[in-house]
């Protein structure tokens, strides 16, 4: 919900967010890279910060959802989409099929048809 508010201009930008419009993807956020040789504990902390995971989070959402312009059309469209995605937190003493994130469940090839790929 931020990410849209900020490229919406809703909200400011303080993290200087960046925007790219690709042709065939649409419009995405870029994720800022790490410098070099930094320290284990500082990659953690870039890697899980709202400047990194904010844009992935947008980037992986499907294309038509990205493309929302109206805040109520891209609620109803989130709430559709994140309803529809599996819901399987890990339990202890039980293999998980990920980390139960968006992210993962991006890439698992089960639900692929959730970002309009097909069905395996």
């Amino acid at each position: 919900m931020h990410m849209w508010k900020i490229l919406q201009g809703f909200t400011s930008n303080d993290l200087g967010v960046q925007f790219t419009v690709n042709p065939r993807l649409g419009t995405l956020a870029k994720v800022p890279s790490l410098r070099k040789g930094s320290s284990a504990s500082h990659k953690t902390l870039h890697e899980t910060s709202f400047g990194v995971m904010g844009p992935r989070l947008r980037n992986c959402l499907p294309t038509h959802i990205r493309a929302t312009s109206t805040l109520n059309e891209f609620k109803q469209q989130m709430t559709a989409f994140v309803l529809s995605v599996p819901d399987k937190p890990p339990i202890e003493g039980f293999t998980s099929p990920n980390s139960n994130s968006i992210l993962d469940w991006r890439n698992d090839r089960e639900s692929s048809a959730l970002w309009g790929g097909q069905q395996l």
